[in-house]
């Protein structure tokens, strides 16, 4: 049966009636391009081996179909390998899923509005481990408890009301605190100090439910309580086990998309945690820098070697530190594409990049798996490869980590808007100002194919350097 897109596209992702000023969604669903759910599951052997490299092709051309989108970027983060059996999958999901509850476990000890259904967004404990008993911090610790009023009184009363309404629940939550309250209590006893680890992970709580609160709140999903209270509890949980990066601004927007895509918390958890892992460098900190400046760097060596006249044009208004591209890199392009449209770069970005050993780079050996045990010193084979990836084994630089497509990306990019900033650009705020223009206005499909050109432009003019 031929299908055709005929709108299906955005109900995948139903934008909220009032939100009219929504860039468009330009991905669509194409018969003989679009990998279709039925090529999808007859790629998959009897016993459930995979052929990726069939796949990574129809996803290059055009994208997946979203009804099997989640499944599909299970292996192209590196979730599962290919070459394993459904058996062996599923096994492997039970365990992550165990493992994830565990962790979940651990957080709901330490503050018990993890898993509750609600989310923070002011401070609960200050930076010495006491808790903060301020009304606004009760109310949204406040589970499931009977209020001395109802939540649906109107916003609109007046000023006096309001204060008095402040005191009232102030003085019922200070007599009637919620557990979360109590237990900060006791954890900030004299004689039971919180770890540092623990107050760092507490004060991170309310950061990220501020944004969870202001993540793709167009899309209808978002619009239940507990779409957005599942986002919160997982950056909440990898905050805690990843103590090296914690939580950091932007998380969120390349979280909410496992949370749409899988069902299941624990998968998307396990979706998000394998997009970090190739991510997270880009969040590190220290005190004399921020880890996406090295992407920076290098997106700055790579226009200089495609576009000398556009770096150098650059580097005389100030912007030589390539921060105006901050943004870009951070969260793979997700303001500057619409949320569909956002998800179709991410995958074809992960197709190209594709890398049969993925699976065995993150995999910790687990269930005595021999597969795990293994030393991968095999040569992997070039067809399996995405495109991106096959380009960086034959003409890459040897003993050097190869540079993401995601930089490329943004030189395109920058390649594309050269002229306008070369003619129009007299300082900073004009190249931000240029480069905002293209919200909505971007091609995913005709941006990766530029990042390709210019990647492999730039690897022949770095051999001959």
């Amino acid at each position: 049966m031929m299908w055709r897109d005929n709108g299906v596209t955005d109900s995948f992702y139903a934008i909220r009636s009032e939100c009219t000023d929504v860039p468009k969604t330009r991905f669509k669903i194409r018969a003989g391009k679009t990998l279709s759910a039925r090529r999808w599951n007859a790629a998959f052997t009897q016993e459930g081996y995979l052929d990726m490299a069939k796949m990574l092709n129809r996803i290059q051309r055009g994208g997946i179909h979203p009804s099997i989108r989640g499944e599909v970027w299970e292996f192209l983060l590196g979730c599962f390998d290919p070459k394993s059996t459904f058996e062996e999958r599923d096994h492997l999901r039970q365990h992550r899923r165990a493992q994830y509850a565990r962790w979940k476990a651990e957080c709901q000890e330490m503050d018990s509005l993890i898993g509750s259904g609600r989310i923070i967004t002011a401070p609960i404990i200050t930076e010495d481990g006491d808790p903060i008993q301020d009304p606004l911090v009760l109310l949204e610790a406040n589970v499931g408890k009977d209020l001395p009023f109802q939540e649906n009184d109107s916003p609109n009363s007046d000023a006096e009301d309001n204060k008095t309404r402040a005191n009232t629940l102030f003085d019922y939550l200070s007599k009637n605190p919620p557990t979360s309250v109590l237990d900060q209590r006791k954890g900030s006893a004299s004689t039971v100090p919180l770890d540092k680890k623990v107050i760092q992970w507490k004060l991170t709580l309310h950061q990220i439910g501020l944004d969870v609160v202001r993540t793709d709140r167009t899309l209808v999903f978002y619009e239940k309580q507990e779409n957005l209270s599942k986002l919160w509890d997982i950056l909440a949980v990898y905050a805690w086990i990843d103590k090296d990066v914690g939580y950091c601004q932007g998380m969120s927007d390349l979280c909410s998309p496992m949370i749409i895509l899988l069902d299941d918390e624990a998968d998307a958890f396990w979706c998000f945690e394998r997009l970090m892992r190739r991510l997270r460098g880009n969040f590190r900190c220290t005190e004399s820098s921020v880890g996406v400046e090295t992407q920076l760097h290098n997106l700055a060596s790579i226009t200089q070697v495609i576009d000398p006249k556009l770096h150098q044009h650059l580097e005389t208004l100030g912007g030589g530190d390539y921060l105006f591209a901050f943004r870009m890199l951070m969260v793979l392009f997700r303001r500057e594409f619409s949320f569909g449209d956002s998800l179709y770069l991410w995958e074809m970005m992960w197709a190209l990049e594709y890398d049969p050993e993925i699976f065995f780079l993150y995999e910790e050996p687990v269930l005595g798996n021999e597969k795990n045990n293994e030393v991968h010193a095999r040569l992997k084979s070039i067809s399996q490869c995405g495109k991106f990836e096959r380009e960086n084994m034959r003409n890459g630089p040897k003993n050097q980590e190869n540079l993401p497509i995601s930089v490329f990306l943004v030189a395109s990019v920058l390649k594309a808007k050269s002229s306008k900033l070369l003619h129009e650009a007299r300082g900073i705020d004009d190249v931000v100002k240029i480069l905002n223009d293209i919200t909505g206005n971007l091609d995913a499909k005709k941006a990766c194919s530029g990042a390709m050109k210019i990647h492999k432009k730039y690897l022949k003019k770095a051999k001959k350097t």
